[in-house]
């Protein structure tokens, strides 16, 4: 909920700057928000339209927390207290990010970000993260569209899937793990269990599913305290959940809550916008790519291909046809997947990848538009 709060007030600078007709190159958003008992602080800098006061971001901090769910005595959208502590962006950081005549717009920090793609589902991403966030989808429909029993449910819930692979594909699920919470306080373990294991079954493959496969459901036996009145929340807390699910490495920097200036959010999208378009024009069945930034710097630092063992071509090859068919500074990154959109809010529930591009522009890391060039350079 902190991550969804956080890209709302992303989204909200790029949608009024654009109705404004602002240059949607200078939106700039750091916005970090915690979560607890009936309260939400938001803090951070930004610089952007007028027209995104602070009685504008209480406002679609309401929104967000009611089309989550939360409407409880502990945490409610309606009567939660909302303390917004935005300021303007440094002007330090800021002249080494912003375009001039004699520079191009630079890396928004330093550091090196991940992006990764293997075989191991249509979407090319990892099958136990890939599955756990779709369970976590589904139940969530579920809920909210008051699904027999599903209606039962509460917003917050977390899952895991431990998956069996042999010669390095995904043949069984072992292990089912979920959380969540439950309106009904005289529900148990195995009541839970019977509402929602027919959902979960109709996510994974059925042939992974046995006898054998271990169910957690709800392992502490209750859980009706949830969401932030039951455990502090943080923007950027679960920067492995957003990504791969411990499947490939991670820089370290969180997305939410910034624009894409900050290569913490830009570099990881191209990254796996790279990874995933190496993969698909077969040239390898797992990449992993990294690229490293230093702050006010246009160009990368390095780039750094590891198909471990499964490539098809040459890496150091590789690494230099990367750099060669689409700008890898922050300029080229955000021209060529079009992220100077509100586009950012639905990134903060089931993963940032494993997504597909929508009609609305999101998610463009996701596509395949540099297939052909990949294939042709080989």
């Amino acid at each position: 909920m902190s991550d969804r709060i956080s890209d709302e007030i992303v989204d909200l600078f790029y949608r009024e700057g654009a109705a404004a007709g602002d240059d949607p190159w200078q939106i700039r958003a750091a916005c970090e928000t915690l979560t607890t008992t009936n309260r939400v602080v938001i803090a951070g800098e930004t610089r952007g339209p007028e027209s995104v006061t602070k009685d504008v971001i209480i406002d679609k901090t309401r929104e967000a927390i009611k089309d989550i769910g939360y409407e409880q005595d502990g945490f409610h959208w309606n009567t939660a207290e909302i303390e917004v502590l935005l300021h303007p962006q440094s002007v330090d950081i800021a002249q080494g990010v912003d375009a001039g005549d004699d520079k191009d717009e630079g890396a928004g920090d330093q550091g090196i970000m991940f992006g990764y793609a293997c075989r191991d589902t249509d979407a090319l991403m990892p099958a136990p993260i890939f599955y756990s966030h779709k369970i976590l989808e589904v139940l969530a429909k579920a809920r909210k569209g008051k699904d027999g029993d599903a209606g039962k449910l509460g917003p917050d819930s977390k899952s895991q899937v431990t998956v069996q692979y042999e010669n390095g594909k995904p043949v069984a699920v072992t292990q089912i793990v979920l959380s969540t919470q439950h309106i009904d306080a005289s529900l148990n373990s195995d009541d839970v269990r019977q509402i929602v294991e027919p959902y979960i079954r109709g996510v994974l493959p059925a042939e992974w599913v046995s006898n054998d496969t271990a169910w957690h459901v709800n392992p502490t036996g209750k859980f009706v305290i949830g969401g932030p009145d039951g455990d502090c929340g943080l923007t950027g807390r679960k920067i492995i959940v957003d990504t791969y699910g411990g499947a490939a490495p991670h820089g370290g920097g969180a997305f939410s809550g910034k624009d894409t200036t900050k290569v913490d959010r830009s570099a990881a999208y191209v990254s796996r916008y790279l990874a995933k378009n190496v993969v698909a024009a077969g040239l390898a069945d797992r990449c992993t790519i990294q690229l490293a930034y230093a702050i006010g710097v246009a160009e990368p630092l390095s780039i750094y291909v590891d198909t471990h063992e499964t490539g098809r071509v040459d890496e150091v090859k590789l690494e230099k046809v990367l750099g060669e068919v689409m700008s890898l500074t922050p300029r080229g990154i955000r021209k060529h997947l079009n992220l100077n959109n509100p586009i950012y809010a639905r990134t903060a529930a089931y993963g940032h990848f494993g997504r597909e591009v929508d009609s609305t522009g999101g998610f463009t890391w996701e596509g395949l538009g540099l297939v052909n060039a990949l294939k042709s350079a080989f």
